[in-house]
């Protein structure tokens, strides 16, 4: 018995989606807030949002805090030279709805910048 030219290639991707197994479809228990980022389940949102601008040898960030809780943000500041001194900003405290300016430099150019958070 010889299957027709146009039930084949469905027959076969039939054959395809029936062969994965239930196991390997991805899940997750994570539900999403209103900022599209996954969170665990009970857990409250927390934490200002950080954007970092690099011009030269200048780094400016604005840390915004949407949230009730306060957090605590500090600026890291990695130089590219060795003799270039890396610096680490004091903690600053973001109120709920306030914006804050941290602000960093190096002699010469730099290699990476990042944000801490604590509370």
């Amino acid at each position: 018995m010889r299957l027709s030219r146009r039930i084949a290639p469905a027959f076969a991707a039939v054959a395809l989606v029936m062969a994965v197994p239930y196991d390997a479809i991805p899940r997750t228990l994570a539900r999403q807030d209103g900022a599209g980022t996954s969170r665990p389940p009970g857990s409250q949102p927390f934490g200002a949002e950080c954007r970092t601008t690099v011009t030269g040898s200048h780094v400016v960030a604005y840390c915004h805090n949407p949230y009730v809780d306060t957090d605590s943000v500090r600026l890291h500041v990695e130089c590219a030279r060795w003799w270039d001194i890396d610096t680490d900003s004091a903690s600053v405290d973001v109120g709920p709805a306030t914006t804050v300016r941290l602000s960093g430099r190096c002699w010469k150019e730099i290699r990476a910048v990042w944000i801490t958070h604590g509370t």
